[in-house]
């Protein structure tokens, strides 16, 4: 005679190991390397979950289990009351995970104990569709779409580089997009500058990107700053951001929001371009070098002419820009091997990549250990360091 579902499940308590809340409470205090997997419907863990649990529906278990969790990983699985997440952990122990247990009681005894429970970021309907695709990477998901949805991210400059950008982290939904630039839009920039319009023309350029970005995706909060950057504002400006996306023009902002990273610890995602020539690379205190330690002094002017002195392919900010914003995605997601340590230049007429290799200042004056960041303005470092 078949056994009923209860005698099913008995059974399969018997096989399995429990653990209590109480047990799991002291797992979490003791930042123990656990992964908590909530095996309930979307609309349940919408209510909330246990701190950090990650969400696989029972019904995805098997598919996307290997995804987020190796078999040698400490894992406590949990449902509403025990019942699926006693099944999961049976289902787990025949895929090969040997150090999985099921919460008895669930969610619910959890919840009546009065433990910790977070609020998670749930995706709406409408963000479901609009970043399906992002949905269905298994690097991405969900809950790396609610990462992006509430990331922070400072562009410098709504020029050449930063229009590219801009753009595609907003399509992204990357949740907040602060803007720096002090300038106008001119007729001449719209050549490469892609944010900007003819109807925005003699108009604040951080007012023309907000204006592209709402209209691109209502999801992005647009934070302008219409003024220049300097040592009196650098902290105040950065302050909130995640991470930084250097499209500056110039070698004093540059060598000023290197600092500013540096001391605050923000990633800093640097790139430029002269003509046909591009590059990018990404800066992470801690982690590689820092800007100044690939450029310990400015170049001689002749050899840094702007782009009004000497030009540029329309479509190489765009190339490079868009370097930056992949570079940004896998710093906020926390997938992929960004650009650190490793410069990537690009030749448009050869249409060739190379990488070079870079390396810490071990005396850089910014970066190395013990040093002292000061946050100066460098118009005259510049100029000294051009004439000398």
């Amino acid at each position: 005679m078949a056994p009923t579902f209860q005698q099913l499940l008995a059974g399969v308590k018997q096989e399995i190991r429990e653990v209590s809340a109480d047990e799991v409470k002291r797992l979490l205090d003791a930042r123990a390397p656990v992964k908590l997997i909530d095996v309930r419907e979307a609309d349940e863990y919408a209510g909330g979950r246990l701190p950090g649990a990650l969400h696989i529906p029972r019904g995805y278990l098997e598919l996307r289990i290997e995804e987020r969790a190796g078999r040698d990983e400490e894992l406590v699985v949990y449902c509403a009351g025990g019942t699926r997440s006693a099944l999961a952990v049976k289902t787990l122990k025949e895929l090969g995970y040997t150090r999985v247990a099921s919460l008895a009681g669930g969610f619910n005894r959890w919840s009546d104990a009065a433990l910790p429970v977070e609020k998670p970021f749930v995706l709406t309907a409408e963000q479901k569709e609009r970043y399906r695709r992002h949905l269905i990477l298994p690097e991405v998901g969900e809950e790396g779409q609610a990462k992006l949805l509430q990331s922070k991210v400072l562009l410098m400059g709504a020029g050449g580089l930063g229009s590219p950008a801009a753009l595609y982290l907003a399509a992204a939904g990357v949740g907040t997009l602060g803007i720096i630039d002090s300038d106008v839009v001119d007729v001449s920039n719209l050549q490469r500058q892609v944010i900007h319009t003819r109807k925005f023309q003699g108009q604040p350029k951080v007012e023309s990107a907000r204006a592209a970005i709402e209209a691109l995706n209502p999801d992005v909060k647009v934070v302008p700053f219409q003024e220049r950057l300097t040592s009196d504002n650098v902290l105040r400006v950065l302050e909130g951001f995640d991470l930084v996306l250097d499209g500056g023009d110039n070698f004093p902002t540059r060598y000023l929001l290197n600092d500013a990273c540096v001391l605050l610890g923000r990633p800093n995602i640097h790139g430029s371009i002269f003509r046909f020539e591009g590059q990018v690379t990404s800066f992470v205190p801690g982690q590689g070098p820092c800007y100044r330690c690939l450029y310990p002094t400015p170049p001689p002017p002749e050899f840094a002419p702007s782009c009004a002195e000497a030009g540029v392919l329309g479509v190489l900010p765009g190339l490079i820009g868009l370097l930056q914003a992949n570079e940004a995605l896998k710093l906020l997601l926390g997938r992929g091997e960004p650009l650190i340590g490793r410069l990537l230049t690009f030749d448009a007429l050869g249409t060739r990549f190379q990488e070079l290799k870079l390396r810490r200042d071990a005396k850089c004056p910014v970066c190395a250990p013990g040093a002292k960041v000061e946050l100066i303005d460098y118009e005259q470092f510049c100029a000294s360091a051009r004439g000398a």
